[in-house]
């Protein structure tokens, strides 16, 4: 079992010391044209060295710590119709970069993933909204292909969320749409709000599932066991390769810090439980995540690996993790 974190490496003084960096739509086009090369260029290629380090911290880690999400910002603003043909101008002078990325993360068996973010709907009843959608997911799979990903089934993953009004009809007519090398890197994901675990597994003949058990329990107020048929349906969705598992759970104060939590009894919205906390300080759900042996788990919670780290060595100690 491998425990991940999202985006942002944090140092024990809770600073990045390989931050990503980035800038507004607004102040790209308020610049002239070799100022805008410049600002983009230079952007990437600090991106592009840090998340190097980054992988170069991970690697001196021991295995099962091995695993990330990368911050969609690698290339600010590519999807910017004003910033794209610059991009691609300029892409081949960063390919090294991001072949060393690639080298690097398959050396020391460090397991990547994108998560686009919430405005992209593939599912949209909006013609332009799936469009953009499109292209925000092909943006992400770019950087994984430059990387060297994406030439064979789950070598890398791309997350996105089914929610959208057409449901999994949507979903499925946008996914057609999208390169093969895409298609084999995406990955759908239940949510709290819109689509449960049931309507997501609709797509498990196109893509693998990956289950967000908090937000199965936001949703369906039920703290969904391994055993569960639907996770088998889950495990076999991803043909052999290991499947990913989000973990997170409510905010300090909202649930208690042991046993599991009755959201009848809490008398707090599904607004507030949505939130995630910084650490995870109720080992009963920590308890229960790691029973899940058959996944790798990305750790979606504020203080990042920190909070992962002591995951970590909860499950050291409780010999969950050998």
């Amino acid at each position: 079992m491998k425990l991940g974190f999202a985006c942002k490496y944090l140092d024990a003084d809770l600073k990045q010391p390989f931050p990503f960096k980035a800038t507004t739509r607004t102040r790209f086009l308020s610049l002239l044209a070799d100022e805008q090369k410049k600002l983009i260029y230079d952007l990437s290629v600090a991106n592009l060295t840090n998340f190097a380090l980054t992988l170069e911290k991970l690697a001196l880690l021991p295995d099962a710590l091995r695993m990330m999400r990368i911050g969609s910002d690698l290339l600010p603003l590519y999807t910017v119709p004003e910033a794209t043909p610059i991009y691609n101008d300029f892409l081949p002078e960063l390919a090294p970069l991001f072949t060393r990325c690639g080298e690097i993360a398959r050396q020391y068996n460090i397991r990547l993933s994108f998560h686009p973010g919430q405005y992209s709907v593939l599912a949209s009843d909006n013609p332009l909204v799936v469009e953009r959608a499109i292209e925000d997911v092909e943006y992400h799979a770019l950087c994984a292909r430059l990387m060297g990903y994406g030439k064979t089934f789950q070598d890398f993953k791309i997350n996105i969320h089914m929610n959208g009004r057409k449901g999994f009809e949507g979903f499925q007519e946008a996914f057609r749409q999208l390169r093969e090398e895409t298609q084999r890197m995406l990955t759908v994901e239940n949510d709290e709000i819109s689509c449960s675990l049931d309507d997501v597994l609709q797509a498990e003949a196109l893509c693998p599932i990956v289950l967000d058990i908090h937000h199965h329990w936001v949703k369906e107020a039920e703290f969904i066991t391994p055993d569960d048929p639907r996770v088998a349906r889950v495990i076999a969705s991803w043909r052999g390769v290991r499947p990913v598992l989000h973990y997170s759970i409510s905010q300090e104060g909202l649930i208690p810090e042991q046993g599991f939590p009755d959201q009848q009894g809490l008398g707090v919205s599904k607004s507030k439980l949505r939130a995630h906390s910084d650490y995870y300080f109720n080992n009963a759900l920590n308890d229960w995540a790691l029973s899940f042996d058959a996944f790798d788990i990305m750790c979606e919670v504020k203080m990042k690996n920190l909070a992962r780290d002591q995951l970590y060595q909860y499950a050291l100690r409780s010999g969950k993790i050998t």
